[in-house]
């Protein structure tokens, strides 16, 4: 890759590319990001220069550039029981809710944008907890993770973790008790995998092959999305929740001027969103 700053139109054009392709919103200065994500991809396929890559991407002619692009300029930044709060919440407010109201049904949870399966795997391992302190109160608990990259959905699906992995968020107890360690490596015991399945998702397709969900995790995913794009996300989501049904954000996201179709649940701490019925 050419070490030269980019040229201003071809930022706007791969600003383009990237937001129609996936969603994702780069500001006006984010030049740098672009350089470090592509540099290795770009010498890998011999381009020289954001404006040759833009050119290849528009042809079409090297398969698989496309998704490699959109994995690369992807953020996938997770950890074991992210900010902690939302899954307190699920094993003690949620999953009580649930086996009150519908014992004998199957809970669907949809966690989006679930990268390399530190979310999914964390949720399933509090539904264990939770069953094992209230055997029986639910029939079935079935995980849906997503994610628009292939390659981290291979890794999710792996569920075998190095040890710098296992230590972010991950408590030695949960470790242990969750996890069988081969060699250098820990592996999701099968119970905790059983649960969780995986497929390919860009957030901005249509939902109606999705089926429908009791609790949706689409956390520290919107920040990256256009004003426009987090509506229909958000529109869309509620049109697969069950009535009453439960939606996660990240800590630092809102609902506010986005949607009015859920009413925000204080929890102390963190708040989850529920749908109007």
């Amino acid at each position: 890759m050419s070490s030269g700053p980019i040229e201003p139109q071809d930022y706007e054009d791969f600003k383009i590319f990237l937001e129609r392709s996936c969603g994702l919103v780069l500001g006006d200065n984010k030049h740098y990001l672009v350089t470090s994500r592509l540099s290795r991809l770009m010498k890998e396929f011999s381009v020289s220069s954001v404006s040759e890559l833009l050119k290849l991407l528009k042809r079409g002619g090297r398969s698989g550039l496309r998704e490699r692009v959109i994995e690369a300029m992807t953020t996938n930044e997770t950890y074991w029981f992210r900010d902690v709060f939302p899954f307190e919440i699920l094993k003690n407010q949620i999953y009580p809710e649930l086996a009150k109201k519908s014992p004998s049904s199957t809970v669907r949870i949809w966690c989006a944008a679930c990268s390399s399966g530190q979310e999914p795997y964390s949720i399933s391992m509090t539904t264990s907890e939770y069953l094992q302190s209230r055997p029986g109160s639910l029939r079935d608990v079935q995980v849906l993770g997503t994610d628009i990259s292939g390659a981290v959905l291979r890794e999710a699906k792996e569920a075998s973790y190095d040890s710098l992995a296992v230590a972010r968020g991950l408590s030695l107890d949960r470790r242990n008790r969750f996890f069988i360690q081969k060699g250098d490596r820990w592996e999701v015991k099968p119970d905790i995998k059983a649960r969780v399945s995986y497929r390919e998702f860009n957030l901005l397709d249509n939902y109606s092959t999705m089926g429908r969900f009791d609790i949706v995790f689409c956390r520290n995913v919107l920040i990256y999305f256009s004003l426009e794009s987090k509506r229909t996300i958000l529109k869309r989501i509620s049109q697969i929740l069950n009535p009453g049904g439960y939606l996660f954000l990240g800590a630092s996201e809102s609902m506010a001027n986005y949607s009015d179709a859920f009413e925000m649940v204080r929890c102390n701490p963190g708040v989850v969103y529920r749908l109007k019925k």
